[in-house]
């Protein structure tokens, strides 16, 4: 079981709930080879691309401003079974519906694959950051909060979540060929909803970043916290998850000299 496994149940819980306030919710299942306007130049094949800038008079939308509310992070597990593979799920009002509006705006990346590891999660965590490869979308601020435009041009070319989610399931599955699966659930339905995906958010991004620090102190690199331990309200949490990374480094090292032998 992958560290992050227990709050995808978690993150079901809170979605149900939500729904059952009677926040409007459409899913879909676009086939991975669907266009959704690819072909139309939203999605830019250059990773290394600048951002466009949108300006407040080019803007359709925005989503995630600090006054709205916002929320996004990646889940990921080693188990696909997990995963509604190719899922777009939409709570609340969708892009085109939005003219002129701020919204609250809440994103989870979901992944798997059999042969993710921890060392993984760094690249999975940067993924969910798509604003210089999508042509009329940008991200003005991150992490852990995605504060975005969308220009009027790609709302009059058909811009909206699906491409948005369609374009993050395509970018992560291209750029890490060990995701096997990959989901996508946007919140715009109210800031009281995404205080309670937020609540599960915290614990993720937390959990993420205390899995990259110890990557980077394999690496000899030592970018531990300036925080006192024995104060931090954290501190379980950051226990927790050394000790999972210290068992599953063991049997990675177990491993390692058994296939050697």
């Amino acid at each position: 079981m992958a560290v992050f496994d227990p709050y995808l149940s978690r993150l079901r819980e809170c979605l149900e709930r939500i729904q059952n306030r009677g926040v409007s919710a459409r899913q879909s299942f676009p086939p991975p080879d669907a266009d959704l306007g690819f072909q139309g130049g939203f999605l830019r094949s250059d990773a290394n691309s600048a951002p466009g800038i949108i300006l407040r008079s080019e803007t359709f939308v925005e989503l995630g401003n600090p006054l709205a509310g916002s929320c996004s992070f990646v889940l990921w597990t080693d188990d696909p079974s997990l995963l509604r593979n190719g899922s777009i799920l939409l709570l609340g009002r969708d892009i085109p519906e939005s003219p002129g509006v701020s919204l609250p705006f809440g994103q989870v990346l979901l992944v798997a694959g059999r042969t993710l590891t921890e060392r993984d999660t760094e690249s999975l965590v940067q993924a969910q950051y798509v604003g210089h490869r999508i042509e009329g979308y940008m991200i003005r601020s991150a992490p852990d909060r995605i504060w975005s435009r969308v220009s009027r041009d790609a709302v009059r070319r058909g811009f909206d979540f699906r491409i948005l989610g369609r374009a993050l399931m395509q970018l992560v599955m291209t750029e890490q060929p060990k995701v096997e699966a990959a989901e996508v659930v946007f919140v715009t339905s109210s800031k009281e909803d995404l205080r309670d995906l937020e609540s599960i958010g915290v614990q993720v991004n937390k959990l993420g970043k205390e899995i990259m620090k110890e990557n980077w102190k394999i690496r000899g690199y030592d970018l531990d916290c300036r925080l006192d331990c024995n104060s931090c309200m954290d501190k379980s949490v950051c226990d927790n998850i050394r000790e999972v990374l210290a068992v599953r480094r063991k049997k990675a090292e177990d491993k390692d000299d058994s296939s050697g032998r």
